[in-house]
């Protein structure tokens, strides 16, 4: 299973997150159980926005952006790890493991944009409200999601042409699906480039996503405390509470997988908090925003009521 020339095999094997028989059998249920979570959460989440005029708002829009990243997102990792898990064939194709690398940083990358555009919107919401629309119309909101995606595609190009220059020791990938750092181990050379990029982007990203949500909400909590009304404050308040939820989750995984040093690296952690963003997050995305949020719980459960009402 290991290729000792110093070129890229043909196929790599994913170890998976267990090999220990009756913990696979455990966790093909689990992810199973929240990737169906995650893919209807998120689809309901979708067909609310879209069918709920008073939801054709900036904040929905972005609402909906994220939802269809985190279904793209799930849907690229977890059925090769439920197939994995299962099966004794654990092998993935150089093109297959190019192309999941590839989605996978597309689709993370621009989730991580996509939360700070979303913290601008509620400074835009709250700080400038009888300008909101102006600031916010539909021209820009297409803009900054298209720029969320085109930054999350540079991305990926760059990694993933860098990564698949390397010559490769080994074919045995210790992770679930094929991702930048586990990459970095099998190379037979020194990595220094690939790891000089992986710091530069990730840092760019995580640093200019965490730059643009913290000023905006700096201004955010400024303008909330002006208020007088308890009332008003809480409804401002409420309205970010879902967004920092996701944020503190997600930044936090992605900076501890992409930015620690090489010489850190532990395997079991590393796939401990790959599953975080990559399972867990997308699954609890649509909780937590309906959760919080009578609109969407109220534009749920009338979408839910029309259905078992109609014939």
């Amino acid at each position: 299973m290991e290729n000792s020339n110093q070129t890229s095999p043909n196929f790599f094997f994913l170890l998976g997150l267990s090999t220990v028989p009756y913990l696979q059998n455990l966790c093909f249920l689990i992810v199973l159980v929240m990737y169906m979570c995650t893919f209807s959460g998120n689809l309901l989440l979708i067909i609310v926005v879209s069918t709920n005029p008073t939801l054709h708002t900036p904040m929905y829009f972005f609402l909906s952006n994220l939802s269809v990243i985190d279904i793209c997102f799930s849907s690229t990792i977890v059925p090769v790890l439920l197939k994995n898990t299962l099966s004794k064939d654990r092998s993935i194709s150089l093109l297959g493991c190019g192309f999941q690398m590839f989605f996978a940083l597309v689709l993370g990358a621009t989730e991580c944009i996509l939360l700070s555009v979303m913290a601008y919107d509620r400074f835009a919401a709250i700080c400038r409200p009888l300008h909101y629309n102006t600031i916010m119309n539909k021209r820009i909101c297409v803009c900054l999601a298209l720029l969320s995606w085109g930054m999350g595609v540079i991305n990926a190009l760059i990694h993933v042409t860098l990564i698949f220059q390397l010559p490769f020791c080994k074919s045995q990938v210790n992770n679930f699906f094929c991702e930048v750092p586990p990459f970095l181990r099998l190379s037979c050379k020194e990595p220094w480039l690939n790891e000089v990029a992986m710091y530069v982007a990730t840092g760019i990203l995580v640093i200019f996503a965490f730059f643009m949500t913290v000023v905006s909400y700096i201004h955010i909590i400024s303008t909330v405390l002006k208020i007088h009304s308890s009332k008003g404050r809480q409804k401002a308040f409420s309205t970010c509470a879902s967004h920092l939820t996701v944020i503190t989750v997600y930044y936090g995984t992605i900076t501890f997988v992409y930015l620690q040093p090489r010489s850190s690296f532990t395997s079991e952690a590393d796939k401990a908090v790959s599953v975080l963003y990559t399972v867990v997050t997308p699954m609890l995305n649509p909780i937590i925003y309906s959760i919080r949020n009578k609109d969407v719980k109220n534009g749920a459960l009338k979408l839910i009521k029309k259905n078992i009402k109609s014939p």
